[in-house]
């Protein structure tokens, strides 16, 4: 029997979003979450960590959800364990010290309570497969899940893979950094954007699923001023495979779209809009429907889409 699921993008730490949007479902159906529950943004006026880690846990944990982890879980646990040298994995510079603020200023820097949620990060797959549906972070791509699924099948990670992830030179690490973060790819010679808090970047996320985008404004995600990209035609890398217009549905967060919530593709969905509180309705459908796409209010109440089964 085809089994529904109400799935959800990303909460960053945001507890009004999160209840917003569980009230707002309702317990027809088990939840499956995306990941990135950390980490809230410098304008969030809700922000509780710990409210919404152990609201997602505990559903988790009564099997009244599913979760995957997010690239904010990884980079926590990066954050906080050391290396041999006894540096930290990932460094505590002023840019990932103000990502991760909302979860140090709860827990603190590699104390008791910080592990106790790091340890729950890494119970956490990178992918799900849900027979019908697939949930990932930022990008389902088989070539990397077969490579992780080669040390690890569940798609679970273990303590030892850490250094090798943040040392990011082997096929295993670059493999978990594409299934959390997503491609991207270099943009021309002295072309740079600003990211959503204003660092200059020269790598562009590319969506993954825009089989027709044909120039690096088309394709280009998480780019607040699209114009600081150039409008020329977009020159793809032989590692950014889009998706199989034949596979199964694949649900994902992490890219912070812009606009009213839609669905791009029939086969896969970014329902990360940090906006616009929102989540889909899968109840067995192979090609995804913009009425099972849902939005809501401060109210809690439904008010986009005419959910239709």
């Amino acid at each position: 029997m085809t089994q529904a699921w109400d799935i959800i993008p990303d909460i960053h730490a945001d507890i009004r979003r999160l209840q917003t949007t569980l009230d707002g479902l309702g317990d027809d159906a088990p939840f499956a979450f995306l990941g990135d529950f950390i980490d809230a943004g410098h304008n969030q006026s809700t922000a509780d960590d710990a409210a919404v880690l152990t609201t997602v846990r505990d559903l988790v944990a009564r099997n009244k959800a599913v979760a995957v982890m997010g690239n904010h879980e990884l980079n926590a646990m990066l954050f906080h364990a050391t290396g041999p040298d006894g540096a930290p994995l990932r460094t505590h510079s002023d840019k990932n010290t103000d990502q991760h603020r909302s979860f140090i200023a709860q827990f603190g820097i590699a104390t008791p309570e910080a592990q106790l949620w790091l340890d729950w990060f890494i119970t956490l797959p990178l992918w799900l497969d849900l027979g019908g549906i697939r949930l990932v972070h930022a990008c389902w791509n088989q070539t990397d899940i077969d490579v992780v699924a080669q040390r690890r099948p569940s798609g679970l990670l273990e303590p030892e893979d850490l250094s090798e992830i943040a040392a990011d030179k082997t096929p295993f690490a670059r493999a978990v950094k594409n299934l959390t973060n997503g491609p991207e790819l270099k943009l021309p010679e002295g072309v740079r954007f600003h990211d959503f808090k204003g660092y200059p970047r020269e790598h562009v996320r590319i969506a993954w699923w825009r089989s027709h985008a044909a120039t690096w404004r088309d394709a280009a995600l998480s780019v607040k001023n699209l114009t600081e990209l150039p409008d020329a035609a977009l020159s793809r890398a032989s590692d950014v495979s889009l998706y199989p217009a034949d596979a199964p549905p694949v649900f994902t967060g992490h890219y912070k779209m812009s606009g009213e919530p839609r669905v791009e593709a029939p086969r896969a969905l970014c329902l990360d809009y940090p906006n616009t509180p929102c989540a889909y309705r899968w109840r067995g459908e192979e090609d995804l429907r913009q009425g099972n796409l849902v939005t809501f209010d401060e109210e809690q109440q439904s008010h986009k889409g005419s959910f239709g089964g």
